[in-house]
């Protein structure tokens, strides 16, 4: 963990706040657009946030964070409790939804989603690439860094309130895209539904706050050979991989437990995992918070 402390709390819209949290002991790590953080909260809660500020200023990160009514309580602490000055830890930065180059982009961004997007905006237009954004909230009042926004891109932006002007065509900018121009989405997991119903698969790149939901046959059991301690974990088909390890001696860090978030990223040695998770692990890892094994065993780099 990165040591922090809490700068500046500013509203920048309604229900939602940006954090700046700068580093007490050196630069921080350094991100791209598209990395996300976590941020471990006095309430012993872990909850992660994606970065919106900017990757050349080092000794400072930027969240923000929508109150949500049903909140878990990540959300709750920091806009009830949450005050300048405390400290905070923070993970280094972890990057599922990179900003792949392009010769153009289609930005979509609905309600929070915008954390996610707006340095990829800034990168694509500091870059002379061609870029859009559309963004999507209630209210231009609900939407955070909508002045900000406008102010330093102006026509590249493109405000759509649903209240007032219901919800954008998205067939219709699928029908209008640049030859080679990517999509880039971040939003209410209906938002990303449509998109990804109106967006060539190959041309669309998505991040969902929460998982798809999807059927998976029923779990069984396994076992789970940590190489480097050179114990076996028996994993029942009623619990997770993650929470097996950690009775077992072996906890790790874990945000989400939903398969999005990517902080509990397993290196597997031998086996074929069984993948549940929405982020895509890479070749050769496996999320154990919700992912699997497909035979009786895994050897894990543990």
């Amino acid at each position: 963990m990165q040591q922090t402390v809490v700068d500046r709390i500013e509203p920048v819209a309604e229900d939602a706040v940006s954090l700046v949290l700068r580093g007490t002991s050196g630069p921080l790590a350094p991100w791209e657009p598209g990395a996300h953080v976590d941020l471990a909260l006095p309430n012993w809660l872990t909850r992660q946030y994606s970065l919106c500020g900017d990757p050349a200023d080092r000794g400072a990160y930027r969240v923000a964070v929508r109150h949500e009514r049903l909140s878990r309580g990540g959300s709750e602490y920091v806009h009830l409790f949450l005050r300048q000055g405390r400290p905070l830890g923070v993970s280094l930065p972890r990057n599922h939804f990179p900003l792949v180059p392009a010769p153009a982009y289609l930005f979509l961004a609905g309600g929070i989603g915008i954390t996610a997007i707006l340095p990829m905006l800034r990168a694509a237009v500091a870059s002379g690439v061609p870029a859009t954004l559309v963004y999507v909230g209630r209210t231009t009042a609900t939407m955070p860094f909508a002045d900000e926004l406008r102010a330093a891109y102006g026509d590249r932006v493109r405000l759509v309130a649903t209240e007032e002007r219901g919800r954008p065509d998205l067939a219709a900018l699928a029908a209008g895209l640049e030859p080679g121009a990517l999509v880039y989405c971040c939003g209410p997991a209906a938002m990303l539904d449509a998109a990804e119903a109106a967006f060539p698969a190959g041309r669309l790149h998505a991040e969902r706050f929460q998982p798809v939901a999807r059927t998976f046959p029923p779990a069984t059991a396994f076992e789970a050979e940590c190489a480097r301690s050179g114990s076996t974990v028996q994993v029942p088909a009623d619990e997770s991989l993650l929470d097996a390890l950690a009775h077992a001696g072996h906890p790790l860090p874990s945000g989400c437990r939903e398969g999005v978030c990517g902080s509990c990223e397993l290196t597997v040695l031998d086996g074929e995992p069984e993948h549940r998770d929405d982020i895509g692990a890479p070749e050769g890892r496996i999320y154990p918070c919700v992912s699997r094994a497909l035979g009786p065993r895994l050897v894990l780099d543990l």
